[in-house]
């Protein structure tokens, strides 16, 4: 049944109904309506047989998941910002011990200075850590993702983080349909751990690594992040069959006269100019670039849904030779450029496509539509830089030394 909900309530309810045996909670805008919806839900009994734990922190809040995951229990917890880097040794450890945890990541800015709206800055400074990143473009997919996720993470033994952006999506209300959970119940397998502490027969998990087997150790995590990409694509091609809709996958590709996403939609054009984009600014670029399609201009769009593992041969074959790749990156790497634009251009490396990064909405600053035209123009002109910062205002801001990165706008 199609409903008007709140985002974060969306994803709430969902999770419920992939039935957690244990949610670990600690409040932090903008992810905080989704536990508090869930901390209901246990107490008058819609979240069954599940334990709600609060906790100090947040690092204790990914302590409590790994002790539940570890012990057998299919564990959710939810964060944002701040809150995800207090639980960075954990983050870590969670998957270097291969416990399918599953969290929410809220995006929002990290400080200082400090701020709470969203970009994507939060989960890029936990991309490396092991974690599956799967990122939503509208609050439909933000809830069907997390289905996908329980579903991909326990069957490859490694966590996985579904990220929404801040307040865009979860203080946002849009029109979803949600799964029921005999539908979940039927596409998610029950949760049974590949390892669990046992008193009757201990064992450790997480033991020390000297540098006799951490290189291995690491490899062995490698091996099993390539298997990732084929895992992911085949539950969003489950999920797509069961349930009517398109949720998930490597990368998202819309059709070049509706906008609309369209896994049958051709690859690129080597003429077109393709955007590249993640998360809910998708949106807007739909809408920024319909104009330009009915006017005759060669311009497609493409999504990135997995952020890890990165989907280079995916993302290749959509682009399909792009002579022009625009970025949108919601994060910046400090004195290189766009964080989606650095992984965008080792796919494409040995192409002949140029990519042109364009740094927007960091904290929050809007993205407008008139704004992105303007970008998707001028690079098709050969009028862009490498690097720009979208609507970025001149006054006071000094003009970057000779030989520095260019930067413009």
């Amino acid at each position: 049944m199609r409903e008007v909900l709140e985002g974060s309530m969306a994803v709430a309810r969902t999770v419920a109904r992939c039935r957690p045996g244990v949610v670990c909670a600690y409040p932090i805008s903008p992810q905080t309506h989704i536990v508090e919806a869930l901390s209901v839900m246990a107490r008058t009994g819609e979240l069954a047989d599940c334990e709600y734990v609060n906790v100090e922190s947040e690092f204790s809040a990914m302590s409590v998941s790994i002790g539940a995951s570890a012990a057998g229990s299919r564990a959710y917890t939810a964060t944002a910002s701040q809150g995800l880097l207090y639980m960075a040794e954990a983050v870590y450890n969670a998957a270097g011990m291969g416990l399918p945890i599953v969290m929410t990541v809220a995006n929002r800015a990290i400080g200082a200075p400090i701020n709470i709206w969203n970009d994507h800055s939060d989960a890029m400074a936990m991309r490396d850590s092991g974690w599956l990143q799967l990122f939503a473009a509208d609050n439909q997919e933000a809830a069907d993702l997390h289905v996908i996720a329980f579903a991909a993470a326990e069957e490859l033994g490694m966590p996985a983080m579904v990220c929404m952006d801040g307040f865009v999506l979860t203080h946002a209300s849009d029109v979803v349909e949600l799964a029921t959970a005999e539908q979940i119940d039927a596409f998610l397998p029950p949760y049974r751990p590949t390892q669990a502490l046992d008193i009757d027969h201990p064992t450790t998990i997480g033991t020390m690594a000297g540098p006799e087997s951490f290189t291995e150790t690491k490899y062995l995590q490698h091996l099993r992040f390539l298997d990732a990409a084929e895992v992911i694509e085949a539950w969003s091609d489950r999920f797509r069959q069961e349930f009517g809709r398109e949720a998930g996958g490597l990368v998202a590709r819309y059709h070049p006269d509706t906008l609309d996403r369209d896994r049958e939609a051709p690859p690129a054009d080597p003429e077109d100019l393709t955007v590249v984009a993640m998360g809910s600014v998708i949106g807007t670029l739909q809408a920024a670039l319909a104009p330009l399609r009915a006017d005759g201009v060669p311009v497609r769009l493409v999504g990135i849904s997995a952020f890890r593992p990165f989907p280079e041969r995916a993302l290749r074959a959509a682009l399909g030779g792009s002579r022009h790749v625009v970025v949108i990156d919601r994060a910046l790497e400090l004195g290189s450029g766009g964080v989606l634009t650095g992984c965008v251009g080792r796919a494409l490396a040995g192409t002949r496509s140029r990519i042109h990064s364009v740094v927007a909405g960091l904290g929050g600053r809007p993205i407008l539509e008139a704004s992105l035209r303007d970008a998707v123009m001028r690079a098709r002109a050969g009028g862009m830089r490498s690097l720009e910062f979208l609507d970025l205002k001149q006054g006071g801001v000094p003009v970057p030394r000779v030989g520095a990165t260019e930067v413009a706008r």
